[in-house]
């Protein structure tokens, strides 16, 4: 099973949106900071984030943006930043 690295960004003008938004996204990131997250998905994740996200959010006002990153380049970090890496095994619940 492979797994692509993505960079989701989301920016919720509503609060309750927005709780739901991250804790949903909190579940699949391995790394992130507020409304930024790095994922390590399969395509199945990644269809159904898409379509889980597109229950949450309402379109006329919310944004979220999925970038796909080259999992073989470092980033690079400052501060406390860790490199993002794709764990053995995820446990969502």
């Amino acid at each position: 099973m492979s797994r692509t690295l993505y960079l989701i960004a989301y920016d919720i003008s509503n609060e309750r949106r927005l709780a739901k938004v991250h804790d949903f996204l909190k579940g699949y990131s391995t790394g992130g900071q507020k409304s930024v997250y790095e994922c390590f998905l399969t395509e199945g994740e990644l269809g159904y984030i898409k379509e889980a996200l597109m229950e949450i959010i309402n379109e006329e006002f919310d944004r979220i943006h999925i970038f796909t990153m080259d999992g073989r380049s470092r980033t690079h970090t400052l501060g406390i930043a860790v490199q993002p890496h794709d764990p053995a095994y995820f446990y969502i619940g």
